[in-house]
Parts: C-alpha cells; structure tokens; sequence
C-alpha cells in the first residue's frame, strides 16, 4: 500500500464518518444557542426542543444525501412541514392575544439551519444562527421599550379616557 492509497483511504474515512460529525455538531450547537436564549426567557420550546429540532433537519438532510434514487429536496420539503406542525404545537390564542408565534417561527429557522448544516453550508448556518439570537434577543428588548412608551406619544393610537 503506498501513500496515495492510504490519503484515499484516510479520505473515504474522513467523508464517510467526520464530516457528518461535524455537521451534527454544528447543528446541536446552533440550537444550543438559539435554545439557552429562549429556555433562558421561558418560553414554551427551549434547549432540547431547538437542539433536536436543528439534529433531526440535519440528519435527514444527510440520510438524503446519501440517497442514490428518488428525489432529495422531497425528503428536505417533508422535514420542512414536519418542522411547521411541530412549530404550530407552540401557538396559543388567548382572547385577542397570540401567543407563540416567535418560539414557532424560531423553530421552523432552526430547521433550515439544521439542513444548512447538513449540506456542509457551515458559515450559513452560523451566521443564521447569530441573526436569528439576535432577533430572539436583542429585537425583544426594543419591542419592550416600544410597548412602554405613555400614552399619546405618537407611537400607537390615542390612549382611552373614560
């Protein structure tokens, strides 16, 4: 065996078992990250939830890739409305309120993350998950200020008097 035939071997080896490591990996991260945010504002889907949610849209985005026959993105639109229903399981109408629809939507992000881990789209998928933190975070934070602003202030309708 001379050296070319050892760096195919260590390449197969590398392909076959490393590469979809670390894309597992990433993805666990990915929803680690976005998860603590939301378990740390408890909320209904926190760190595990977001963290399987990112592995499972991974490990079928590999599964499919390893397909040799049938259609890969039917496989990847599935797991994407699987990832909608289970997303829809955290919305919550109370009286004129919704509540929800952020964890959902951040749920439904977290699986495309998910598949952009899969597929080796490394950068993607961090920068996805920064800007989705940073929405969950730091957007909720001006919403809070906006929503309490006094009464008359121009930011919204006039505030009733009785």
């Amino acid at each position: 065996m001379d050296a070319s035939d050892l760096w195919r071997v260590w390449n197969e080896c590398w392909n076959a078992y490393a590469v979809p490591v670390l894309r597992l990996t990433l993805a666990g991260a990915c929803g680690a990250l976005v998860g603590w945010q939301r378990e740390a504002r408890d909320k209904a889907a926190g760190l595990r939830t977001h963290m399987l949610l990112a592995l499972g849209a991974c490990l079928f985005t590999l599964v499919t890739l390893d397909m040799e026959m049938g259609d890969p993105i039917r496989v990847v639109q599935g797991m994407l409305i699987g990832t909608g229903f289970i997303a829809g399981g955290v919305i919550f109408r109370q009286g004129d309120l919704v509540r929800g629809l952020t964890t959902a939507v951040g749920l439904w992000v977290m699986g495309a993350i998910g598949v952009s881990a899969g597929l080796g789209r490394y950068f993607l998928a961090v920068v996805a998950t920064a800007a989705v933190f940073l929405v969950m975070s730091v957007l909720q934070q001006v919403e809070q200020r906006i929503a309490h602003r006094p009464p008359g202030d121009g930011a919204g309708p006039p505030a009733e008097t009785k």
